[in-house]
């Protein structure tokens, strides 16, 4: 009988689930996501390779479900940052500032891209939508309040978003931190603010 992690088989789920990702995410920051397999993610998770298939049926699954969950709880912190906050300008901040925290995975960068079939790319680009909605709305209130020139949305909205996906905060430290607010008053003054 397979050892049972937790207290309970639901605790067991979670914390495979949370091992799996944490092995997936590791493995694609030191080798990229095409160097590696389903057993090299199970043996960095510390579970068997065949108890694996009852979480996972294949490696695009999991960086989906990896991918998801990341997504859920980023877009979750960020909306709840993004609430306590009144000003337009002060909201693009913090998403220049949250942006910059993501992990480099969630960026896609386009190796990955090319390792996954055009289905899975679909859907990592499905998982954009809701941090794209966030800094939509953030954007139209800014021009609403005239704190931002009027601009398409459908070009600034990707263009920030790129901007920051290239420029990704590296720790803790001066040089993280006056990268940071280079990158935020470049924003700033993209969308017509001033820094």
């Amino acid at each position: 009988m397979p050892k049972i992690i937790g207290a309970s088989l639901t605790e067991h789920r979670e914390e495979v689930r949370r091992r799996l990702f944490a092995a997936l995410a590791a493995l694609m920051e030191e080798r990229g996501f095409d160097a590696i397999s389903l057993a090299d993610i199970a043996q960095a998770a510390g579970i068997g390779r065949t108890a694996l298939y009852n979480h996972v049926t294949d490696k695009e699954t999991l960086l989906l479900d990896y991918i998801s969950d990341e997504t859920d709880r980023y877009v979750a912190g960020l909306e709840a940052a993004l609430a306590d906050v009144v000003d337009p300008v002060d909201q693009l901040r913090l998403y220049v500032r949250h942006q910059l925290r993501v992990k480099r995975s969630l960026h896609m960068p386009a190796g990955l891209r090319n390792a996954v079939s055009p289905e899975t790319q679909a859907r990592l680009r499905e998982h954009a939508i809701p941090v794209e909605a966030a800094l939509r709305r953030v954007l139209t209130a800014g021009m609403t309040a005239g704190a931002f020139a009027q601009q398409p949305l459908d070009v600034a909205v990707p263009l920030v978003n790129a901007c920051l996906a290239a420029r990704t905060a590296r720790g803790p430290g001066s040089d993280a931190d006056a990268a940071a607010a280079a990158t935020e008053a470049f924003v700033l003054r993209a969308v017509g603010a001033t820094p």
